[in-house]
Order: structure tokens, then C-alpha cells, then sequence
């Protein structure tokens, strides 16, 4: 196919900042699979995300941060989210948090937490602090369908996208969703990140509380 979307290499960062920081859309690596962002403090760079991966409007972004502090300044990091971050961070896990109080309804749909991960790859980090704010980030693919797994992929599918960054993802399998909001986390969604790993820094064991 004739690549009609520009290809970026993942060190082409102000390239592809300043595409995100005028509220456009990108397609980028990160460890688990191929994914599609826009800045988080921008409505209209949501909207434009949203019509390209036809995501309903009740269904909220994963924000990705460039570090622990980024996340800090958007959620409210309980002592097991802390554990969690320290130990899988960054790594293929997205952590269930309390958003801020400041944090606009927009970003999440006025729901009271977010989902949070933290940049993988020294060319994602570079990319988010280009950018000067954390990165609304989402599976390349249309809403419901599956993931893409090459950029002729991507471009098929989100047509409209303002670029590409070139490369493969570590896992090719989503991330472990973790809900850390309660006293107990739970595993939303299963990934790369088991529950025995899980248990293991937690220390603690559902199944053995249960038989206590």
C-alpha cells in the first residue's frame, strides 16, 4: 500500500509533539501493542480521538504518564497502587486509581477514577514531557475490533491519524488492568502481569483469605 499517514521514527519527538500539542492524533509503540493518543488536557484533541476509534462517549481513556510523579499529579496513589507501581511500573500493568479532585470531568467522563499507566520506553517518556502533559492512550484499532498489529494496519483502520511511529511492541498482548481503589485489589483483565506476581508483592492470597 502507498503510506498516505507520515511514518515517524520514535525518536522524531518534537515532530510528533508538536502534532499532539495542536490537539492531533497519533498512532505510537508501547510495550504491550500498537496504540493511539492525544493530550489529555484537550477536549478537542479527545473528540478527534474518539471519532477515529468510534469509541462511545461513556467509555473513558487510559491516561500514560512519563513518570510516578505524573501520575501523582493526576490520581490519588493508595499504599497498594504505590506497591503495584513500584513493582510493575514501568511495565506492562494499568493501575485503577482516584482521580484529583482538579482534574476537569472531561478527561474521564466525570467518572471518579482513572486508569493509569506509565511510559515504557524512553521514547514514549521523551514524547509525553515534549508534549508538557500526560497522553489520553488506547489500543489502534477501530472500537470492538481487533488490535492492529503493523502500521499499513493502523492506517487502514484510523485513516484520519496524524502520524505513525514506527516499530514493534514487546508483548503484543494488553496490559494487566489492576483495580487498587479498595482495601483488596482485583485483576480487571488479565495480561502480562499474573495474579501469582501480583500476590507476591502484596503479600497477600484471595483464595488462602478465603480459607482462613
Amino acid at each position: 500500500m502507498v503510506n498516505r499517514i507520515r511514518r515517524f521514527d520514535p525518536y522524531d519527538t518534537e515532530e510528533m509533539a508538536e502534532i499532539l500539542r495542536n490537539e492531533g492524533v497519533i498512532s505510537v509503540v508501547t510495550d504491550t501493542v500498537h496504540g493511539v493518543c492525544a493530550r489529555m488536557d484537550s477536549l478537542k484533541a479527545q473528540e478527534k480521538l474518539r471519532d477515529i476509534k468510534h469509541r462511545p462517549k461513556d467509555k473513558a481513556f487510559p491516561i500514560m504518564c512519563a513518570d510516578l510523579a505524573q501520575i501523582e499529579s493526576v490520581a490519588i496513589v493508595s499504599e497498594n497502587g504505590r506497591k503495584v507501581i513500584n513493582a510493575f511500573m514501568p511495565g506492562p500493568v494499568t493501575v485503577i486509581l482516584e482521580k484529583k479532585a482538579e482534574i476537569p470531568d472531561f478527561v474521564n467522563g466525570g467518572m471518579k477514577t482513572l486508569a493509569v499507566r506509565m511510559a515504557t520506553s524512553d521514547a514514549l517518556e521523551k514524547l509525553i514531557r515534549a508534549v508538557g502533559c500526560p497522553l489520553l492512550m488506547t489500543s489502534a484499532n477501530i472500537s470492538g475490533q481487533k488490535t492492529c498489529e503493523t502500521a499499513d494496519e493502523i492506517e487502514l483502520a484510523c485513516p484520519q491519524l496524524d502520524g505513525i511511529m514506527n516499530g514493534i511492541p514487546k508483548f503484543h498482548e494488553a496490559s494487566t488492568i489492576i483495580d487498587c481503589t479498595h482495601e483488596s485489589v482485583k485483576i480487571l483483565r488479565p495480561g502480562p502481569v499474573s495474579e501469582e506476581m501480583l500476590w507476591q508483592i502484596l503479600d497477600e492470597n484471595p483464595e488462602q483469605k478465603e480459607n482462613e
